[in-house]
């Protein structure tokens, strides 16, 4: 468990830099190349998905003065802890404003370490 935790605040730590940075490149070495992600809010029907080449570098460039934040709630590993089921909620606070979203990570161990397979991301707004 410590050790996924490390990774999480890693990926997060890889977030704020890319803020700085414009360059998305730090967070997709925490993806797998099977990555599938969805996002949704309570205005839409259905969630957006994206995958591992998904432009990261646009997202960042939409980010001034942003800054992500994980507050984990469980832990669970499942096959016999190849991988881990992440829920927690991650707050993005951007221009002071705060986004607030409850997440599901699955991470899975690969040959290069931890890799961030799927998540699903729900904005509370």
């Amino acid at each position: 468990m410590e050790e996924i935790q490390g990774v999480l605040d890693e990926y997060f730590s890889a977030w704020n830099e890319g803020f700085k940075s414009k360059d998305g490149d730090g967070i997709r070495c925490f993806m797998s190349r099977d990555f599938a992600g969805y996002w949704a809010h309570s205005e839409i029907k259905k969630p957006d998905s994206y995958g591992y080449d998904y432009d990261l570098d646009a997202v960042l460039r939409q980010m001034d003065d942003a800054r992500k934040s994980f507050e984990t709630v469980s832990i669970t590993t499942r096959k016999e802890g190849v991988e881990c089921l992440v829920l927690g909620r991650e707050t993005n606070l951007i221009q002071g404003v705060p986004y607030s979203a409850e997440c599901m990570f699955v991470w899975r161990k690969e040959q290069d370490g931890w890799k961030l397979v799927r998540e699903y991301i729900e904005l509370e707004r």
